[in-house]
């Protein structure tokens, strides 16, 4: 191939990704529709999940985020009675968010999630999991 000539953006990993990642949100949409949740909603929901009662900048950094886009999915969140904040006693720079009974009942909800996305996928459980354990190798490796 010679200078001039661009790589097709199906042989770009990039683009596949990316691909990917508008299908995957494609799937999921009218289930999370049905749940009355937004994907970023489901990403705090399922950080949340991991660890309750995380800080808005450590639920940032679990998504890879910046605490700024945050704010307003928890605050909507929160409106809809999926999650509480309360200001940290010690710094009240730093807002904790905690599920509500809701929250953790969307969260169980949510499962439904993954499970379409492996059957959708045509992998059986073990390539899908391989599959995964690529992808976070090679986030990882571009981040350093």
């Amino acid at each position: 191939m010679s200078a001039s000539q661009t790589v097709p953006l199906d042989n770009q990993l990039c683009f596949s990704l990316y691909a990917a990642s508008i299908a995957i949100n494609r799937l999921y949409k009218p289930m999370l529709d049905e749940m009355g949740i937004t994907y970023p909603q489901y990403l705090v929901l399922s950080a949340l999940g991991e660890q309750d009662g995380r800080t808005v900048g450590g639920i940032a950094e679990r998504l890879a985020l910046e605490s700024s886009t945050i704010t307003p999915p928890v605050k909507r969140m929160e409106e809809a009675g999926l999650v509480t904040r309360k200001r940290s006693t010690v710094d009240e720079r730093q807002v904790h968010v905690w599920l509500t009974d809701a929250g953790r009942k969307v969260l169980v909800k949510s499962n439904c999630l993954g499970q379409a996305l492996v059957e959708r996928s045509g992998m059986d459980l073990k390539q899908f999991d391989a599959f995964n354990e690529q992808a976070k190798a090679l986030r990882a490796a571009l981040e350093g």
